[in-house]
């Protein structure tokens, strides 16, 4: 059994759950980039039918918890917002309802959002938009020569999740993928957790997760895991309240044997 070095902590363990969003992967690069896409859509169905907000301003700015430039450009989220932590199914809603109260149907307002969606992901497969924390790859390969079990458990969907772990040239690292469809209760419920320990073979106790949201934090009390890390590359850690320990990056974990 290896040993995971995190702060003051020496932990025995078998496998490791990592979130992807922000935790494998660098959320503004990619997410950031679809949240510009979507919002720029937002705005264009908005001043189609005279409601132009001129640019995303406070209204539409707040819409998934991002911040904004001078220029309008996405350069920062809300950790405990929604482009950090809703589902898909979520996202659209919360954007078809800007529509709506602008009034746009809702059927046509799900719709006119799905549409944008799907040229926004399209961009995002042209661009190969995602790009991996520093320092992950060579904790990854620490996993691996350790012989550790691992496994991502994210609220995306099955399709983006494993076009993204192919473009930053992790999936192999992965030996279970839980997606959001695969389970009947997302994240806070323990759910994704224990699907994971179970088709890797581990105990519970014998598994920690990486995180970068307070809901993987509860998602790994609640299943019973050894241990919940929070990760917040910004250095902000208020919104990790359930949180075992924290870093603010991989360079903080070391694994020895």
């Amino acid at each position: 059994m290896a040993v995971l070095h995190v702060n003051d902590l020496a932990i025995p363990c078998k496998g490791i759950l990592f979130d992807k969003d922000g935790t494998l992967l660098d959320l503004l690069a990619t997410w950031g980039t679809w949240a510009d896409l979507m919002l720029k859509g937002l705005e264009n169905q908005l001043a189609l039918i005279g409601k132009d907000n001129s640019g995303p301003g406070p209204g539409l700015a707040r819409v998934l918890g991002t911040v904004h430039d001078d220029a309008g450009r996405v350069i920062g989220y809300d950790p405990a917002g929604p482009l950090s932590m809703a589902t898909a199914e979520e996202t659209n809603g919360i954007l078809a309802w800007q529509l709506y109260t602008a009034g746009v149907p809702w059927n046509e307002a799900i719709a006119r959002v799905t549409a944008i969606g799907k040229e926004a992901l399209n961009e995002l497969r042209r661009l190969r938009a995602a790009h991996p924390l520093p320092e992950l790859l060579p904790f990854l390969r620490q996993c691996a020569a350790a012989s550790l079990k691992l496994g991502v458990v994210t609220s995306d969907g099955a399709v983006t999740t494993g076009e993204q772990l192919e473009w930053m040239g992790i999936t192999g690292y992965f030996d279970t993928v839980v997606t959001r469809e695969r389970v009947t209760h997302g994240k806070p419920a323990p759910e994704m957790a224990e699907t994971a320990c179970r088709e890797l073979g581990l105990d519970p106790e014998e598994a920690v997760i990486i995180g970068d949201s307070n809901a993987d934090m509860q998602l790994g009390k609640g299943a019973g895991l050894r241990l919940s890390i929070g990760i917040s590359p910004a250095g902000s850690a208020a919104h990790l309240l359930e949180a075992d320990t924290v870093i603010s990056g991989y360079h903080q974990l070391r694994l020895t044997i």
